[in-house]
């Protein structure tokens, strides 16, 4: 039997066929084209309620723990990366020295007060010895009157007189060097009682010694913890000198960076969802705190100098500080750790 030609016309069966494909296939493009457009929609209305920037890293309080005096370090109470309280022993130094120090300044203290005393003393005495000057000048004076008239009514000689005067003369020099001996007693007394200078020296240096000896027992600051901890027993530690790291657990913050182009819609005490990359299942709330006062590269090491002629413009960051206000002991933070931030801001 003959076969139809290539070029015959469709049979009435297969025109509905090929009708009801076509009508699938411009269905399945609408479809596409319509959640598209519905996609599209929702970006658009989303990117104008919210600003986000995956730019940003977890950050807290850290303490650089340094000892304050030195000496050799005879205890350690703590491990790395472990927490720990305010108020915890750290690690302790070799008290002895301390202690000696300590007890020299006491005795220093002792003296000096037992100077003041002496130094009391002597003072009083100087004002005895004045007063004796003053009564011997007294009654050289009464001699030398009674003498003047006995020598005008001639019944003493002139030499007589004479005498009587050098002995006035002299008991009135004595009373003038018993008064210096006075004022340079007082001089070297000072204050009395604890106010004076030498005691309140010694008294420095007996506080001091204690201060100095408290700081062999180093204890924790703020409560967090113990990071790049490398000190050991028999280590010998040098005042200033950074020993290990103590980051605090009672406050974290996101440093998000976001575009210059978008600071203008972010303002203080918006609200923040942060998301962090080691949690991605525990979204964490935030708020805005605070917005730099410059881009992160102007307090860069080498900030760039756009000056220098081959210059390419370049849309820069800003660092914004976000407060996480629900940190949770379950998803514990870690510094520098990355984060996707979203700011809720107004159109």
């Amino acid at each position: 039997m003959p076969s139809p030609p290539a070029d015959a016309p469709s049979t009435p069966s297969e025109r509905p066929r090929l009708s009801r494909r076509k009508m699938l296939q411009w269905g399945v493009a609408t479809i596409v084209v319509v959640a598209g457009l519905i996609a599209g929609i929702f970006y658009w209305h989303h990117s104008r309620l919210y600003l986000s920037t995956d730019n940003a890293y977890v950050n807290a309080n850290t303490v650089d723990m340094a000892a304050q005096v030195s000496g050799v370090v005879t205890a350690l109470h703590v491990r790395n990366n472990q927490l720990v309280k305010s108020g915890d022993p750290l690690f302790e130094i070799d008290p002895r020295p301390f202690q000696a120090a300590l007890d020299k300044a006491q005795a220093q203290l002792e003296l000096a007060r037992q100077g003041n005393v002496g130094q009391g003393a002597a003072v009083a005495q100087a004002e005895a010895q004045l007063a004796q000057r003053q009564a011997e000048w007294r009654i050289a004076q009464s001699n030398n009157r009674r003498n003047a008239d006995l020598v005008a009514r001639g019944f003493l000689s002139q030499q007589g007189g004479e005498q009587a005067r050098t002995q006035e003369q002299t008991a009135q020099a004595a009373v003038r060097a018993a008064e210096a001996a006075v004022q340079q007693a007082k001089s070297a007394l000072g204050t009395t009682g604890p106010d004076n200078a030498a005691v309140r020296a010694a008294q420095a240096a007996v506080d001091q010694a204690k201060l100095d000896l408290e700081h062999t027992h180093v204890v924790a600051p703020i409560t967090g913890t113990i990071a790049n901890l490398t000190l050991r027993p028999g280590d010998t530690v040098t005042p200033g000198v950074p020993l290990f790291v103590l980051i605090g657990t009672d406050e974290y913050w996101v440093d998000a960076n976001f575009k210059e182009t978008e600071l203008k819609r972010v303002r203080q005490g918006q609200d923040v969802s942060v998301k962090v990359d080691m949690y991605p299942d525990h979204p964490f709330h935030g708020v805005v705190e605070s917005v730099s006062g410059g881009a992160g590269t102007a307090f860069s090491l080498l900030p760039p100098q756009n000056a220098t002629g081959n210059w390419v413009k370049v849309t820069q960051r800003v660092p914004v500080r976000i407060r996480v206000t629900d940190p949770d002991p379950a998803h514990p933070l870690r510094i520098g750790t990355t984060a996707t931030v979203e700011v809720r801001a107004p159109e």
